[in-house]
């Protein structure tokens, strides 16, 4: 969310007991609970919401957990729940497929973001209004790797084009988007539940452009190492479990997932306007969370042919970030934890 993690103009936060921090211990004579590591994206923020209210309301602790949140960016997420250093974390199957190709021990246990997050995105008047449209503009991007090339990718392929059709701007600074707002760019790569959301709010009118349609590449989720599956399955399973209970208050109530974001992130909710966006990127957060598959399966439910699509899509690239035999469906995802 993230996947690699949605980038937001935040300051980092200490984790103090509401930034983060463990779970309270148990009263005296309480049965004890189990820590568990979970690992985050890079910056504490509302799309987050899920997990801090979950941890604010309680229900970590009800399930006997005492779970301390580390934030780290995606690469790093993925090698440290290899390692067994954090127990669970979030990346998204353009992250996992590689991953595991390489040997690293994770799994894919529960989908977080239904919809793939990641987008490209323009002004409405710039007249994009299908992939077929990027031929020889200029798009900006923050580099040719990662979840929004492959997005990317994926989009052009589409309409019969290749990045060499466009006029590529990288930004490693992740300043595509100021770009296209100033002009610089045409498009860009960006996530659903950031930067259009945030071009919007300035009063310009914006254009997504999905990549679901093409290849559904697996959104942002829940990943744990197949050594944490092994010995804490029953602990995993009931942290999916409150997280996904957390999740469906938050869509039911969107505000009750704010609150519990500014009670983690206070800078979130500085003034009104700052509240009102933070609002806003969660109510786009909110509507990656489900899609056809969920809704006929189940919050968290994980699409194997989806799956399955991704893996021969990413093996069949011009610069294959599979090493060796792409993996199958049953080495990325374990859905045995699911309620």
């Amino acid at each position: 969310m993230a996947a690699p993690a949605v980038l937001l103009l935040l300051l980092l936060v200490a984790c103090g007991p509401l930034n983060g921090g463990p779970t309270p211990p148990p009263a005296s004579g309480s049965t004890p609970l189990t820590p568990l590591t979970v690992g985050l994206g890079y910056i504490p923020s509302v799309q987050f919401a899920q997990f801090y209210l979950a941890q604010q309301a309680g229900y970590y602790r009800d399930a006997g957990l005492q779970v301390t949140f580390q934030n780290k960016i995606d690469p790093d997420l993925v090698i440290l729940v290899g390692r067994g250093a954090i127990d669970v974390g979030i990346s998204d199957g353009t992250s996992i497929i590689p991953a595991v190709s390489q040997g690293i021990p994770v799994r894919y246990v529960a989908t977080i973001y239904a919809q793939f997050p990641n987008v490209v995105y323009a002004k409405r008047s710039s007249g994009i209004k299908t992939a077929a449209d990027l031929r020889g503009r200029k798009l900006g991007t923050p580099g040719k790797y990662g979840s929004s090339w492959i997005m990317l990718q994926a989009l052009l392929a589409s309409a019969g084009l290749k990045p060499s059709d466009l006029d590529i701007q990288l930004y490693p600074d992740f300043g595509q988007g100021t770009a296209l707002a100033q002009g610089a760019v045409d498009a860009a790569t960006g996530f659903t539940n950031n930067e259009p959301v945030q071009l919007e709010l300035s009063g310009t009118p914006s254009t997504l452009l999905r990549v679901d349609q093409v290849v559904p590449l697996p959104g942002n989720g829940l990943i744990a190492s197949t050594s944490a599956i092994a010995r804490k399955r029953t602990q995993l399973r009931a942290f999916i479990a409150a997280t996904l209970r957390a999740m469906r208050e938050i869509e039911a109530n969107p505000q009750k997932g704010l609150d519990a974001a500014i009670a983690t992130v206070p800078e979130l909710g500085q003034d009104r306007a700052t509240r009102a966006t933070q609002l806003a990127i969660l109510s786009a957060t909110i509507a990656t969370w489900s899609n056809a598959y969920t809704t006929a399966h189940g919050a968290g439910a994980i699409d194997p042919t989806a799956w399955a699509k991704t893996v021969s899509f990413m093996a069949g690239l011009p610069d294959d970030p599979i090493t060796g035999s792409p993996p199958t469906v049953e080495q990325l995802v374990d859905t045995s934890l699911l309620p």
